[in-house]
């Protein structure tokens, strides 16, 4: 296998997570859940979005958050920011990252962001107008850039063409998102492979949700394609929005688990494997989550079941 040395693992269970949970969880709780994240060791968590509150009330005090934010060296915190005013709040707010989005999709883009794709792409030459003057990094991503549930299979040449507009706009590092969560390996590697062939110079990210088992295996197959940032949420929570109601309720990749993963290939993240579970534990009481989609926090990782072995119980 063709695999790295190191890896970028960005969390984004405060945003993307928490955004399609029926619950608007009080401030307190977030600020706890960013720090507990920060501290184990992650470069960038998705804190919040900076959109419009009667759209998503659950992330409604996403100025009040950045203000009490407790920051940890190291950790970057990132603000995902739709439109040019919502960039130009999340630079007034002080997020080290903005996290910008075009769908590849019309009726997608029309149903979670009330544009056309055309519109969305001026919207983003507008964000990275304000991140290069605020000196904030920006990273743009192409929402359902291989399967919309709406429309079906999209092409990849559609992808890269909106990402040869957006390299145009100054925009200088991307990420592909399966937010529908129903795309399979071979997809994602050529996908991956045909952005990194064009662009090999260009840092590459897989925003990957888990609605049919396939995220670590899509997550391999980036790999293999040179993508270099993986995204997860702790405890898997979260998934799409603005999805058919019928989908099953299956969110993001759980972020321990691609952690997990990365370890038992031998490829470094910072991030403890012990730590990160610890954390989802801790996540999982404080948001009341009941059952996770979460193989590490369940405890299929060899430290908890040498630990197990080591009680001297054996299933009958």
């Amino acid at each position: 296998m063709n695999l790295p040395n190191r890896i970028k693992l960005v969390e984004v269970g405060p945003r993307d997570g928490l955004q399609s949970l029926p619950t608007s969880y009080p401030l307190e709780v977030k600020l706890d859940m960013i720090a507990t994240l920060a501290r184990t060791g992650l470069e960038v968590v998705e804190v919040t979005a900076f959109g419009r509150p009667d759209v998503i009330p659950q992330l409604a005090d996403a100025d009040e958050l950045m203000a009490r934010i407790p920051r940890v060296d190291g950790c970057a915190y990132r603000g995902l920011v739709p439109n040019r005013r919502g960039a130009e709040r999340a630079a007034a707010a002080g997020v080290d990252e903005m996290l910008g989005l075009v769908s590849a999709s019309e009726t997608y883009s029309a149903k979670n962001q009330n544009m056309t794709v055309e519109q969305g792409l001026i919207e983003v030459a507008e964000i990275a107008r304000i991140a290069r003057a605020s000196c904030i990094r920006l990273v743009v991503g192409v929402a359902v850039a291989m399967f919309c549930p709406y429309e079906g299979d999209v092409p990849p040449e559609r992808v890269l063409a909106l990402i040869e507009r957006m390299r145009e706009s100054g925009v200088e590092e991307l990420q592909v998102a399966s937010s529908a969560g129903l795309d399979g390996p071979r997809v994602v590697y050529d996908l991956c492979s045909r952005i990194r062939d064009r662009w090999p110079d260009m840092p590459l990210g897989l925003h990957l949700h888990n609605t049919n088992g396939m995220a670590l295996a899509n997550a391999i197959a980036g790999l293999e394609a040179g993508v270099s940032v993986f995204e997860g949420a702790i405890c898997g929570v979260g998934g799409g929005i603005r999805m058919p109601a019928e989908m099953p309720p299956f969110g993001n990749v759980a972020t321990e688990d691609l952690n997990h993963m990365f370890y038992e290939m031998g490829i470094e993240t910072g991030v403890g494997v012990a730590d990160l579970v610890e954390a989802a534990r801790q996540i999982g009481n404080k948001l009341d989550l009941g059952v996770t989609l979460s193989y590490a926090l369940a405890g299929a990782t060899k430290a908890s079941v040498r630990e197990r072995a080591g009680r001297g119980t054996e299933r009958s």
